[in-house]
């Protein structure tokens, strides 16, 4: 299983997650939800879901460190402030929002796990080598770092 650590690029697993949420949709009941409703709920999730991975992005870049998460190594600083304050992975967290939002378009009871197993997916294959990385680099700054803001929010 360690084979899978860092090698689907985290936007690719959320498109592949979408795909399956779509095909279980595609062929199970739905779960009615008025429209506006539906059209709301969607558009709140998915701009919430935008704009977080955007903070998260704009920080990196101030920051001057890279946003490729298939090379953790490339780090070259922790970032404290903005929305990394709340969430250690803001990126991964705006991917979520936006599989919640698609579940709602979807409206579909059964699309539903996918976003948990977006979850389950990141945290082994993608967060948690990241995290090995960015403690041997950056030590007790990181550790400090970890105890004092969550993983996703």
């Amino acid at each position: 299983m360690g084979a899978l650590e860092l090698r689907i690029p985290p936007p690719a697993v959320t498109a592949l997650v979408a795909v399956m949420m779509w095909g279980i949709s595609s062929v199970t009941p739905p779960f009615e939800i008025p429209g506006l409703i539906r059209v709301l709920a969607t558009a709140l999730f998915a701009l919430t879901g935008v704009c977080i991975s955007i903070a998260g992005v704009v920080a990196f870049r101030r920051a001057k460190t890279t946003i490729n998460p298939m090379k953790p190594e490339t780090t070259s600083a922790l970032i404290f402030s903005g929305i990394y304050g709340r969430s250690r992975n803001p990126m991964y967290v705006g991917m979520l929002f936006a599989l919640v939002a698609w579940a709602i378009f979807l409206s579909s009871v059964w699309a539903l796990p996918g976003p948990v197993a977006f979850v389950l997916y990141i945290n082994r294959f993608q967060i948690e080598p990241e995290e090995r990385v960015l403690t041997a680099m950056f030590g007790a700054d990181y550790a400090k770092y970890k105890s004092a803001v969550r993983r996703w929010l």
